[in-house]
């Protein structure tokens, strides 16, 4: 519980001094700001392995495009929304559009270009979604969206959201499914820290072109089944 304790202090901290003290970036070049968001996950990643003891292990990166690409990721922890970002290209992340509203984070949200989904209106949601992912696809970036669409414990049952189908079909780009077990060491709704080994797995990409409920299935098959092998070496 103390280094636990500890690491939140040093990770607000960090994450505070990042914003505060890199907000000149919000008028600079884009790259600029993303070189910052990606020296913050790596900060905060040291940081977790020096005071806690939880180190990062990266599985099938072979599987990653070099070019534009779905990313569809398993989401158990907080961790996910900062630690995948240096291991992606030039990442565009699918995030609630409320996030977007809160000062500096949301700004530097809105530099990034992430993508932001309204909940509420939810075709015209649908549609905006669809616009900002083509554009930042047509950039060359990784469009990364959560496939739950909210964070899940481990051994919770798969609870796949539309959303991702929709961005496979409007891509129309390869498909990475990601599976991983960050939530055996940073626990949704808890201040506790563990010690271990995040485990990172891309998986084989799914070509494009195949129908909705197939693709979901493949999708929903390959993630459970690779999350359900990364949490129980976790448990070892």
């Amino acid at each position: 519980m103390l280094r636990s304790l500890a690491y939140n202090l040093a990770f607000y901290i960090a994450t505070a001094l990042f914003l505060v003290l890199g907000s000149p970036l919000l008028l600079a070049p884009r790259s600029w700001a993303m070189a910052g968001l990606v020296a913050h996950a790596r900060t905060c990643c040291w940081l977790l392995r020096v005071i806690v003891g939880t180190r990062i292990e990266v599985r099938g990166r072979e599987n990653l495009p070099a070019g534009a690409a779905l990313i569809a990721a398993k989401h158990q922890s907080a961790w996910d929304t900062f630690g995948l970002i240096p291991l992606l290209h030039d990442p565009a992340v699918v995030m609630k559009a409320e996030l977007g509203w809160l000062p500096l984070y949301g700004w530097f949200s809105h530099k990034f270009g992430m993508i932001f989904l309204s909940r509420e209106k939810k075709a015209a949601a649908l549609r905006g979604l669809l616009r900002d992912a083509r554009a930042r696809a047509a950039a060359g970036r990784h469009v990364l969206i959560f496939a739950e669409g909210t964070r899940r414990a481990p051994d919770a049952p798969p609870d796949y959201k539309p959303g991702v189908a929709a961005l496979y079909d409007a891509l129309a780009l390869p498909c990475v499914p990601l599976a991983l077990n960050s939530g055996l060491f940073w626990p949704r709704r808890s201040l506790v820290r563990l010690p271990g080994t995040i485990i990172v797995e891309f998986l084989p990409p799914i070509a494009p072109g195949m129908p909705r409920k197939p693709f979901m299935a493949q999708l929903q098959s390959s993630i459970e089944a690779a999350t359900a092998r990364l949490v129980a070496e976790g448990r070892k």
